[in-house]
């Protein structure tokens, strides 16, 4: 759970971050990958994440404005990703106070504080960056490491594969 801004402003540093890497790997060809036929693109999953950075927060009374993206090449995606990603932030820091993440609001027919509410995002997050891990995989794409090394990193530390 998260306990502080400051916490939470760290923990986002870092997954944002994780975030970017991934996305810096993804080429405009790659984000035609489906999880199968008919099925949800890589470009699709990725939209769904910078929308989020809008979506939830517009929710907690930050100032932010929903947005409904449907970007088509990976520089846009960065690009917004890391300008939403950026947007989140200042808002926090500029809006709120430790105090405001007991605030409860209705989320998804739910009544969430804030803390969770932000919470929640972290993980949202993670989650769809670990389904784009496998179609980036399947489209051909070297996945870098987040919370360790990846498979192709191993060898340039001059360790052996993991099995």
């Amino acid at each position: 759970m998260i306990n502080s801004l400051q916490e939470f402003i760290q923990t986002w540093t870092f997954e944002s971050a994780s975030t970017v890497k991934l996305l810096h790997q993804l080429t405009d060809e790659s984000l035609h990958q489906e999880v199968y036929p008919g099925g949800r693109t890589l470009g699709r999953l990725v939209n769904h994440v910078v929308e989020t950075l809008t979506e939830l927060p517009s929710k907690l009374q930050l100032g932010i404005t929903e947005e409904h993206p449907h970007y088509t090449a990976a520089a846009e995606l960065i690009s917004n990703y890391e300008r939403c990603s950026a947007q989140l932030i200042e808002a926090i820091k500029n809006k709120w106070t430790d105090a405001d993440l007991k605030v409860k609001n209705e989320m998804y027919g739910e009544e969430w504080t804030n803390a969770f509410s932000l919470q929640v995002l972290l993980m949202h997050q993670a989650h769809h960056r670990g389904q784009m891990t496998v179609l980036m995989r399947q489209a051909g794409l070297v996945v870098p490491g987040v919370y360790g090394p990846a498979r192709e990193e191993w060898a340039h530390m001059g360790l052996p594969e993991m099995a």
